[in-house]
């Protein structure tokens, strides 16, 4: 268990202190006829993310808020596809095995396409795998915040073959023999999706680090309303179509600001410099230690990142919950993921419930049941200023004890006077959202299949 140790969060009219009781404490498949992308920077390359509500005027719960009803359909589309999998007999034609992937995000990266480069905003989502913008001429496409993307201006664009690896890749693909042409359908579990022609072109990050014969689809119908902050979407999924994948790159990190930070930014690192990033932060923190853990395949969802959660601790009273309750079954239902794209965390239900009764019953405040913020736990806030205990939180993974930081799962707002749990609860899958992974440095080491947590001020790196 992790060792304890101070912890508080000042707000403008009270202080909360994060405790133990009274006390203070605080797979890829292989693509073997596909050419490495040319121009690859030797040590890797860091991008700048920006959270979809930066520079609003919003506090930390309104962006919260937000969040969710940004992932309410994804959520409960993933809790559908696992009932569906159990439900459908093989030898069903209707069989929802498909893979689903994550759709919407919540961070936004900054990139240019073709030659001449053409700048655009896309989304970032580890829960995915395909990279793609939408194309003229567009017959059905959504209001982007850049001008759509005409092939026909760019030198460097090129359509990839009905027998090329990038097509083979595909969970869904059509080949227009007329054209020699791979084209490609990719839905997402918001209900939303892309359709269009497979190519490749020259992608340019931190208008320095050009890129060519990066595979991805030029969608000419685009349907939903989870990409209207960007102009497309980078998946970094465990797939082959990711741009992880592509790259042959088998380490990348991301280190997400606090989501009320609206002046930093939070970055992205891939290749070499994602573990010289983290040795760097982990070897001037005091004190500190990475904690890493051991990642999970599984064949039914294979974008996804799973971690083996085996338990959770509030407090000091480790939850009594079957340990089958986080386990990846069998059939590719259950288990967790961690996710970028997924504001806070939600527990499979009925270890929700055991978390929030635990919860309840080691806090001094009163349960609002107003509902006003759409959390499934939040605490009347007395009217003058006052110490608060709150009782610390520790994620029992494989390979590591997680202890978060009180402001990764508590958010407080003076104008309702209620302070909140950042978690809600699930259908089957669990998912680790990015509010608990705030200030750490998240290192995904595909080749050892491992994550890693460093704390780390991500605003300042």
């Amino acid at each position: 268990m992790a060792s304890s140790s101070s912890s508080s969060l000042l707000f403008p009219f009270f202080l909360i202190l994060f405790s133990c009781l009274i006390s203070v404490s605080s797979s890829r498949r292989s693509l073997i006829d596909r050419t490495l992308p040319k121009n690859l920077p030797r040590s890797g390359f860091r991008l700048s993310l920006r959270h979809v509500d930066s520079g609003k005027n919003l506090t930390k719960i309104q962006k919260i808020q937000r969040g969710i009803n940004r992932g309410f359909h994804r959520l409960n589309r993933l809790g559908a596809v696992a009932v569906l999998a159990v439900a459908s007999k093989p030898d069903d034609t209707n069989n929802i095995k498909a893979p689903t992937h994550g759709g919407s995000g919540e961070f936004l990266m900054e990139l240019s396409i073709g030659n001449p480069a053409v700048k655009y905003s896309a989304i970032v989502d580890t829960g995915s795998d395909l990279i793609w913008t939408q194309c003229k001429p567009c017959t059905e496409c959504f209001d982007q915040p850049t001008p759509i993307f005409d092939p026909e201006k760019s030198s460097s664009y090129s359509k990839v073959g009905c027998s090329s690896g990038l097509c083979n890749a595909l969970p869904r693909s059509n080949c227009n023999e007329d054209k020699d042409a791979c084209e490609y359908l990719y839905t997402y579990g918001d209900y939303s999706s892309t359709r269009g022609l497979l190519a490749t072109e020259t992608f340019t990050f931190e208008d320095e680090n050009s890129i060519s014969g990066i595979g991805f689809g030029c969608g000419v119908e685009n349907e939903g309303d989870g990409f209207s902050q960007g102009s497309g979407l980078v998946g970094l999924g465990r797939g082959p179509l990711s741009l992880i994948s592509q790259l042959k790159e088998t380490k990348f990190s991301y280190c997400l600001t606090s989501i009320e930070d609206s002046e930093a930014s939070s970055s992205l690192f891939i290749g070499s410099l994602a573990s010289g990033i983290v040795n760097k932060t982990g070897a001037s923190l005091d004190g500190e230690v990475t904690k890493t853990m051991s990642l999970l395949r599984n064949p039914d969802q294979p974008s996804f990142y799973y971690l083996e959660l085996q338990g959770i601790t509030v407090g000091a009273k480790r939850l009594s919950v079957e340990k089958s309750t986080f386990e990846l079954a069998e059939d590719g239902t259950g288990g967790m993921i961690i996710d970028s794209g997924t504001t806070i965390t939600y527990l499979e239900e009925t270890a929700f419930k055991v978390l929030k009764e635990e919860f309840t019953s080691r806090m001094s405040l009163p349960v609002d049941d107003s509902g006003s913020t759409g959390l499934d736990l939040c605490f009347t806030l007395p009217n003058a200023a006052k110490n608060i205990a709150v009782p610390k939180l520790i994620f029992h993974f494989k390979g590591a004890d997680l202890e978060l930081p009180g402001e990764n799962y508590m958010v407080a707002d003076s104008s309702t006077g209620v302070l909140c749990l950042a978690m809600g609860s699930s259908n089957g899958m669990s998912i680790f959202g990015n509010v608990q992974q705030q200030n750490f440095n998240v290192l995904h080491d595909l080749e050892k299949e491992t994550v890693s947590f460093v704390p780390t001020e991500c605003g300042k790196l």
